[in-house]
Order: C-alpha cells, then sequence, then structure tokens
C-alpha cells in the first residue's frame, strides 16, 4: 500500500463525496442510518484527513478544535477489506502530528466500546461512565498530545 497518500481535505474538495461515502458504508450503514446521518453540522469547521489511493478514499479520520487547545478526533473510518492493517492508526498519528504542529495540547473521543482497545494502544484513556451514542455502548476517550514523544523522535529542548 506504498501507493496510497494522506491528504488534508475540506468540504467542496473532489474527493470530499467519497469520505462521506465511506464514513456511511462504514460507521452509519451497519447502524440502520440514513446517509443523512454521516454529516455534522461542524464540517467546514473540521480538520479532515484522508488516506488515498488515487481517487478512492480508503479511510479518514476528523478532528473539530472546540478551543484553542483542543478538541474531539470522530468519523475514524477504514474500508473494511482493509482493516487490521495498520491504516487507522497510520490516520490517527498523522492527525496528531499536524494537531501538535498547529498547538494543540489535547484531543478527545468517543468510542465505540468495540474499538477502545484501537485507540488505548495509539495513548488514549478512558475516563467518565460508559454511555450510548447511534444506539451502542461508547466510551469517553482522551489524550494530552503535549506529552506524547512518538517513538524515535526527540524532544525540541535541550
Amino acid at each position: 500500500m506504498d501507493d496510497t497518500e494522506l491528504l488534508f481535505i475540506q468540504p467542496g474538495h473532489t474527493l470530499y463525496p467519497e469520505e462521506l461515502e465511506l464514513r456511511y458504508r462504514v460507521l452509519r450503514e451497519p447502524l440502520g442510518f440514513p446517509r443523512s446521518a454521516v454529516t455534522f453540522p461542524f464540517e467546514a469547521q473540521s480538520l479532515h484527513l484522508v488516506l488515498r489511493q488515487g481517487a478512492t478514499v480508503l479511510g479518514c479520520v476528523l478532528f473539530n478544535p472546540e478551543d484553542a487547545h483542543g478538541g474531539r478526533l470522530f468519523q475514524m473510518a477504514v474500508s473494511p477489506p482493509l482493516q487490521g492493517r495498520g491504516l487507522g492508526a497510520r490516520l490517527v498519528i498523522a492527525l496528531e502530528e499536524e494537531l501538535r504542529r498547529r498547538g494543540f495540547t489535547h484531543v478527545h473521543l468517543h468510542a465505540r466500546a468495540n474499538v477502545v482497545p484501537f485507540y488505548e494502544r495509539l495513548g488514549y484513556e478512558v475516563y467518565g461512565e460508559p454511555f450510548t451514542e447511534v444506539n451502542i455502548p461508547h466510551r469517553h476517550m482522551r489524550k494530552s498530545l503535549a506529552s506524547s514523544i512518538l517513538p524515535g523522535r526527540r524532544s525540541q529542548e535541550a
């Protein structure tokens, strides 16, 4: 999969309809929700990171800034035949790198209960009580970006 590319896009980009279709197929259609349930009121204010191969979106993750320091990661999806190959981790790590570059220090998310271990492997921690969203169990998770140094990277401070 070395012919793939990570790309930040916005609504209106030529890949945006592909991103929406992936989000629908992976996150909403299996739960019986209509296509209209895939978009959020804050789409235009959010960062959209897609993993593409040519004109095909293989994965995506979004981030909605809530203040100058942090916000919410949401709508992380990878095409089902490609799940389990590290593409989701690649997306989240690349998003976190961009968030750090932009000065964000923390991120939180609503994780479906079955993907909590995925986010824990990426350094996220569960907090608060379990809750139901889109009719399925979820957990609140968060991560401090300020203290997260990726393997092989050195702090800029000497």
